[in-house]
């Protein structure tokens, strides 16, 4: 009976695996695609935004974000902050490198007669973005 009950084991586990191994060659790119779908995050990469989101429209979304956050700082009892400054500030475009790389070389050019004069050096990167600030850019 024992002898019997070890063959049984056996024959079932290789009839197993047999049925597993075609199981998975006929399943093809079922298991690659689990998970994935309309709703799947960062699946295909970044994503552009909808065409159907104007400018006007972005703009009226940040003036309320930013309008809330006012809301905020005066219900702390601190100042406002223009709305219209912060929304030219966040949707202007990025600099150019080669204007910010000729700025970044002016401002070092700048620390390096203030350490001569014996000065305190400005930080670089803050006065390269002030300095930034000023041209528009």
């Amino acid at each position: 009976m024992q002898e019997a009950f070890g063959i049984v084991v056996i024959v079932v586990s290789l009839v197993a695996l047999v049925v597993a191994v075609i199981a998975l060659a006929s399943s093809g790119r079922t298991f690659d695609q689990i998970g994935r779908g309309g709703l799947s995050i960062g699946e295909d990469g970044p994503r552009a935004a909808p065409a159907s989101v104007t400018t006007a429209e972005r703009d009226a979304e940040i003036r309320q974000m930013l309008g809330a956050r006012n809301a905020r700082r005066v219900a702390r009892g601190q100042a406002p902050v223009d709305v219209e400054a912060e929304l030219r500030a966040l949707t202007a475009p990025p600099a150019d490198p080669g204007l910010r790389e000729e700025v970044r070389q002016l401002v070092q050019a700048r620390n390096a007669r203030r350490m001569a004069k014996g000065q305190e050096p400005l930080d670089v990167d803050a006065e390269v973005e002030r300095r930034l600030g000023e041209l528009g850019g």
